[in-house]
């Protein structure tokens, strides 16, 4: 079967909307060079595509759970994912759920969005494969914000993600079943994204210890991406105990496939033999700007200031410093997130010019989504991609070009501090969960605003790719309060560490 060739009113189509128009001179010639180019993709068709092996493993896809035996709405299939012959390794005896973003072949995923409905992997991802060589075995796919592109944990298409402290509230997103299924014990340890805060923001909410590890440190291959400039995946569950324990299986360089997120080389030291319980001597930065923001509840401000005193009678030495640069966040994630997630979403969410491994069935599949089904796209994303879309047409990707340009100044702001310090400190969100927001139906503006109101601290290390954590201090009226600790770039041992000793104190 040969590929479909263009007519000349397709390369007069193309030449209008991609201002090139070409004269009928020109049509005349390109009409028939372009026939003959297509031989070669004729040929490319016809080459096998490189096999990207999968573990051996039963794979039994399951359904999703009755309300009454998943009350919080976390996840959306049950099903067991085990290597044959498992059982053994460091992650044996554990149940691991993965987010609707992850590929685990045979097992359909949606990103929480209808326009996935019918997509089921033929791959592992990368940490899939080091999951079931570990010896874990992964039980459930949880429920997730569409496309991630939320951090209230209510815009899924299965439904608002319900919060385990009080189910009036929301779990936070986009991670939000893999915040509850933790913390109500339907899993042992999950698996979250982080673009914005989406393992650390429904962590917080939920009362878990959630890590966005440093960028780069975990292969991001065979998930459903963003913005390559941000997308981190990472562990949650009860304990940081279990979290570095599923880190240490899942950290390293991809050896199977270039990540371009990832550096040439990574040292992956013993993340479970860091949590000594002792921090005595540690310096740490308490973020002026990271209190006091237009979204701030002032109980959450100071539930947090007083984690940093108590870290400070465990022997830290904690002070309290200025970073300028942290007030400019929102804006700046704003537009890498907006304009790079949007665009990834409309190539497929692959990026052309990097030599990564490509999910060719994943790229058809979406971009057909987004062609039938673009109108079943959150009102939040929908919003995204029509400001995306505008930006890129009007202003030509410029504040797209300018807000990495900005975000690599707060990369530097940041790793000035780590010349002297070897932690910062903040709140995780400024505020407690949300209530359960009204449907779009019944106000559409409330459902979009409480989407991105609560990402100003945990985006900040998005941009900067610092590995950050966030664990549970005192409470605020019966919800949970997240202290976010963060730390040099792979230096998620001693964040790590430092979340063991807090909790372990407390």
């Amino acid at each position: 079967m040969t590929i479909r060739r263009p007519s000349r009113e397709d390369l007069v189509d193309i030449g209008y909307r991609y201002h090139i128009d070409p004269t009928e001179a020109e049509l005349d010639v390109f009409f028939e060079l372009a026939a003959a180019l297509l031989e070669g993709y004729d040929e490319l068709d016809q080459y096998p595509d490189p096999v990207r092996e999968v573990t051996p493993a039963v794979r039994i896809p399951g359904t999703r759970p009755d309300p009454e035996d998943d009350p919080l709405n976390g996840i959306v299939r049950r099903c067991s994912v085990k290597a044959t012959g498992g059982g053994r390794g460091p992650l044996a005896g554990k149940t691991i759920g993965t987010k609707d973003t992850i590929c685990v072949a045979g097992i359909p995923i949606t990103c929480g969005s209808r326009l996935l409905y019918d997509y089921v992997p033929d791959i592992d991802a990368t940490v899939v494969t080091r999951i079931l060589k570990a010896g874990g075995h992964i039980t459930a796919i949880l429920n997730t914000d569409d496309f991630a592109f939320s951090g209230g944990g209510h815009t899924s298409t299965y439904g608002v993600g319900l919060n385990p402290a009080n189910p009036k509230h929301a779990a936070g997103g986009s991670s939000c079943g893999s915040a509850t299924a933790p913390a109500t014990g339907q899993v042992d340890i999950a698996l979250g994204g982080d673009q914005g805060g989406s393992v650390r923001i429904p962590a917080a909410w939920s009362g878990i210890v959630g890590l966005k590890p440093t960028h780069g440190l975990v292969p991001y291959t065979g998930i459903v991406g963003f913005d390559q400039t941000i997308d981190h995946i990472g562990p949650m569950a009860m304990t940081v105990e279990n979290v570095a324990l599923l880190l240490q299986a899942i950290a390293g360089k991809d050896d199977t496939c270039i990540d371009p997120r990832q550096p040439d080389k990574i040292r992956v030291p013993r993340y479970t033999e860091a949590l000594t319980g002792k921090i005595k001597g540690m310096k740490i930065a308490v973020v002026k700007e990271g209190f006091g923001t237009p979204e701030s509840m002032p109980a959450v401000d100071t539930a947090v200031k007083g984690a940093a005193k108590f870290l400070g009678g465990l022997g830290a030495k904690v002070k309290q410093i200025s970073v300028p640069e942290h007030r400019k966040v929102v804006p700046i994630w704003n537009c890498v997130a907006i304009e790079g997630g949007i665009d990834s979403f409309y190539h497929g969410h692959a990026a052309y010019q990097n030599k990564g491994w490509y999910n060719t069935r994943l790229m058809s599949a979406m971009s057909r989504a987004i062609k039938t089904h673009g109108h079943d796209f959150s009102p939040t994303a929908k919003l995204g991609a029509l400001l995306a879309h505008y930006m890129r047409e009007r202003y030509d990707g410029v504040f797209y070009g300018r807000a990495q340009n900005q975000s690599r100044v707060l990369t530097e702001a940041y790793n000035k501090v780590f010349e002297e310090f070897d932690l910062v400190l903040m709140p995780t969100t400024p505020q407690t969960a949300h209530k359960v927001p009204p449907m779009p139906e019944e106000d559409r503006t409330a459902h979009i605003a409480q989407a991105l109101n609560m990402v100003r601290n945990t985006a900040a290390f998005d941009l900067t790719g610092h590995p950050s954590i966030t664990v549970p201090c005192r409470g605020v009226r019966g919800l949970p309060v997240g202290l976010m600790l963060t730390g040099a770039h792979f230096a998620d041992a001693t964040v790590l560490r430092a979340a063991h000793a807090f909790l372990t104190a407390k």
